[in-house]
């Protein structure tokens, strides 16, 4: 999926499910690419922000790990739930760059859900993400405190969800990873949503955000949203 296809006329977000009418496809996610890069052994990355703020995420199956390791990032894989209270303080955080998975609130869950959760699962066609419930780290509050919304800089790989329903296809075959062994394109596309939504909402409350629409390929901003959620 190239740059021209995400920039394209959107189409209005429309359809019998509650889902996809709250989420961002990815025809409305405007993307543009940064001027300015960085090699990182021999991967791109944003120029300005330090090496040690990144937080690599994306669906399963997209390349998260094989980028930190490229990276030579901190190899364990960390859980956040955007729900929680100071979520941005947590010690899995300490560790950048690093894998991290997240997990969102939903109307009528009481805690968050990630994208491997059997609630999720179950029910992610007609599941709508509660933003209300989504803690956003707080500005700098005065000249020595820490601005906790720039701290962190938040990679989402992106990648088209025929690729990583391929690819997990493909390594269901070693048993290694059980989720594989249920997964659909149609659940692929609903994970790969569930990230992008997420990317937007940063965004959208001035956080730190690059998109990859290819696994190793050169991030990029986002720069605009069609049709997005009414909040």
């Amino acid at each position: 999926m190239l740059m021209g296809h995400w920039a394209s006329g959107a189409a209005p977000c429309t359809t019998k499910h509650q889902w996809v009418e709250e989420m961002i496809p990815s025809e409305n996610l405007v993307l543009a690419p940064i001027e300015r890069l960085q090699d990182i052994n021999g991967i791109p990355f944003p120029e300005e922000p330090k090496f040690r703020q990144f937080l690599i995420t994306g669906p399963p199956g997209s390349g998260k790990s094989t980028l930190v390791g490229k990276m030579r990032g901190w190899p364990y894989e960390g859980y956040v739930d955007l729900s929680a209270a100071n979520w941005w303080r947590i010690q899995a955080l300490t560790f950048r760059p690093r894998e991290i998975h997240l997990g969102a609130p939903f109307k009528g869950y009481e805690n968050a859900l990630s994208v491997l959760d059997e609630d999720w699962l179950n029910d992610f066609d007609t599941l709508e993400m509660d933003f209300r419930r989504i803690r956003i780290p707080p500005k700098k509050a005065w000249f020595f405190g820490t601005d906790w919304r720039t701290r962190y800089v938040f990679d989402f790989i992106l990648s088209p969800a025929e690729i990583i329903y391929r690819d997990r296809i493909e390594r269901s075959k070693t048993g290694l990873f059980p989720h594989d062994q249920r997964v659909t394109l149609e659940i692929v596309e609903r994970q790969v949503e569930f990230y992008r939504t997420i990317a937007w909402y940063f965004w959208y409350s001035e956080m730190i955000v690059y998109v990859r629409v290819e696994r190793e390929g050169p991030p990029m901003k986002i720069v605009d949203c069609r049709n997005a959620p009414d909040l």
